[in-house]
């Protein structure tokens, strides 16, 4: 049986930092565990079910990152990463909620 991290055909880096998941109704913190060129691994501090598209927020390198849940196993996820924005400065309004969560969450 193969495994999610099984799959990846990416080299990944552990990197757990400090995140935020971010959908409509949700916000919610998280680990990132670690990353590659296309996706990323969560560990989130509830058992909850996400929805199937959310913005990571990475507070560290002030990164929203738009991405699709492609599996979850009790409090961790897959996603699969569609786009990365900056969330220092002006930011575009499909990020302004990214952006809100990102200051409260100490990010400068």
């Amino acid at each position: 049986m193969t495994t999610p991290q099984d799959r990846r055909f990416e080299p990944r880096s552990t990197i757990n930092t400090r995140g935020v998941v971010i959908a409509p109704g949700l916000e919610l913190t998280c680990l990132i565990v670690d990353h590659s060129a296309t996706g990323l691994r969560l560990r989130l501090d509830r058992n909850i079910a996400l929805p199937d598209q959310v913005q990571v927020i990475d507070i560290g390198r002030g990164l929203a990152i738009e991405a699709d849940v492609v599996w979850r196993k009790g409090q961790e996820a897959g996603l699969k990463q569609r786009d990365q924005s900056s969330l220092r400065g002006l930011v575009p309004s499909r990020l302004a909620a990214a952006r809100d969560a990102f200051l409260r969450a100490g990010g400068r």
